[in-house]
């Protein structure tokens, strides 16, 4: 039986935010094989790769949102996912993002999660939001301070130890604080 989810495509000044699709499984599996897949639950196999593609169009299905995948807009080339997440036992709804290695320092990754951020400021309604951040990634923490988030604290998490949560702005914040500036 197919059914197709609601998931919205989202457009930045250079990219296209879209519907996971099994043609990512490719380019996933490669990246998830590699040392940066570390930061995000990998090294993992395709069959491990296969299910968490299942979970995110899962998680838009029971949550209303999720991640999105994310293209180049002049290429068409896939470069990772960036999305919203709040799956069972995080600890509070989640900006987060997945660069694959070919994409990163290229300011991708802040472009699309502050394109998500304002998605769930502005549509969902979000109050607050957090980014849960490995404590070596120092990448995704200088995203997350280009967003004008600030570190709040150190977490355990059950499954993937201790990490950072780097707290968002809130959207009054946000509209107070010129931090859409980064944008």
């Amino acid at each position: 039986m197919n059914f197709a989810l609601p998931i919205p495509t989202l457009e930045t000044e250079r990219l296209i935010m879209r519907a996971p699709s099994e043609a990512d499984l490719d380019a996933d599996t490669a990246f998830f094989a590699t040392d940066a897949a570390r930061f995000v639950g990998g090294p993992l196999r395709r069959d491990e790769v296969w299910r968490v593609f299942a979970s995110l169009l899962g998680h838009w299905a029971v949550r209303g949102y999720g991640y999105w995948s994310v293209d180049e807009k002049d290429t068409g080339t896939y470069v990772g996912r960036i999305g919203l997440w709040f799956p069972e036992g995080w600890p509070e709804p989640e900006v987060g993002w997945t660069l694959l290695n070919h994409a990163t320092g290229k300011g991708y990754a802040t472009e699309a999660a502050l394109t998500a951020r304002s998605y769930a400021y502005d549509v969902l309604g979000w109050a607050t939001a957090i980014s849960l951040i490995d404590l070596d990634n120092t990448a995704s923490k200088a995203v997350a301070k280009r967003m004008g988030a600030q570190f709040e604290f150190h977490y355990e998490h059950a499954k993937y130890g201790t990490s950072e949560i780097w707290r968002h702005p809130s959207p009054g914040d946000l509209v107070n604080g010129g931090v859409e500036a980064y944008a």
